[in-house]
């Protein structure tokens, strides 16, 4: 008899291209989980920033509490700035990732300026608000689901067993956090996953619409924020597919919930 399949650990990264933070359980909506990548910090052209850039933003940690989140620098936990969920301040009327424009909401300066002082460059915090549609890609959309600041898909799903296949090949293993996954799973055979269409999580429907391409973000050691040539290069040894290094599944929902770490996860 096969191995059940269990949720491992869910996560959520608030600000885009900072620090993730572990969950017990996740509320489901359409554009990711609840506070997943609402927030990002752009440049003074409105453009995303990200580690792929400025490796030291993985030094950025945040945490949730009761109204607001907090952010500080790892090797400063004292200093921290809060951000309340609900503070929205002026409208711009284009913000850009990738290659989408779209209208977002600035917090507030002083943010701005706690951010500007700890990255060493003049950024500006954004929020998503829920007005903002930003399209999931018509080819992977299933029912023309809406996206938060992601690289482009709500959900990313990754098996732990396909982790451990690649750290066999590592001569020093990876942590999953370099992967930066939303739902991980135990069980199964390495790269099981790549062969999903629609699953089931406790209640909840999903459907997995397409490989995860991966880029140097993955070679950003999330404790040091130091750049090197792994996982990226051994991945792309045996995970090539034409130009693209593949690694996890993204994933679209299909209805609304609460998925939580010991849900089984069921292949339909």
């Amino acid at each position: 008899m096969p191995d059940s399949l269990i949720i491992q650990d869910l996560y959520i990264y608030p600000i885009k291209s900072l620090a993730g933070i572990r969950l017990t359980e996740a509320k489901v909506e359409e554009r990711g989980f609840e506070l997943d990548r609402r927030w990002m910090l752009i440049d003074e052209s409105g453009r995303f920033l990200s580690q792929r850039t400025f490796p030291i933003m993985a030094l950025l940690r945040v945490e949730i509490g009761e109204d607001s989140l907090s952010v500080y620098h790892s090797s400063n936990p004292l200093e921290s700035i809060h951000i309340p969920f609900t503070e929205e301040g002026e409208e711009i009327s284009s913000v850009t990732v990738w290659d989408d424009d779209m209208p977002a909401r600035l917090v507030n300066s002083q943010i701005d300026e706690w951010f500007s002082k700890v990255l060493g460059m003049n950024v500006r915090l954004v929020k998503m608000p829920l007005s903002t549609e930003r399209k999931v890609d018509p080819k992977y959309a299933v029912n023309g689901e809406s996206v938060s600041f992601a690289d482009g898909m709500p959900y990313l799903l990754i098996g732990q067993k396909s982790l451990e296949d690649l750290n066999k090949k590592l001569e020093e293993p990876v942590p999953m956090n370099r992967f930066r996954p939303n739902i991980v799973f135990s069980g199964g055979e390495a790269f099981i996953e790549d062969s999903w269409r629609r699953i089931q999580i406790g209640e909840l429907d999903l459907q997995v619409v397409k490989p995860c391409a991966r880029c140097v973000m993955i070679t950003v050691d999330q404790n040091t924020g130091i750049k090197a040539a792994e996982p990226l290069k051994t991945l792309a040894s045996y995970r090539r597919e034409g130009k693209k290094v593949l690694f996890g599944q993204n994933v679209v929902a299909l209805s609304g919930g609460v998925i939580k770490v010991g849900d089984e996860l069921k292949v339909n």
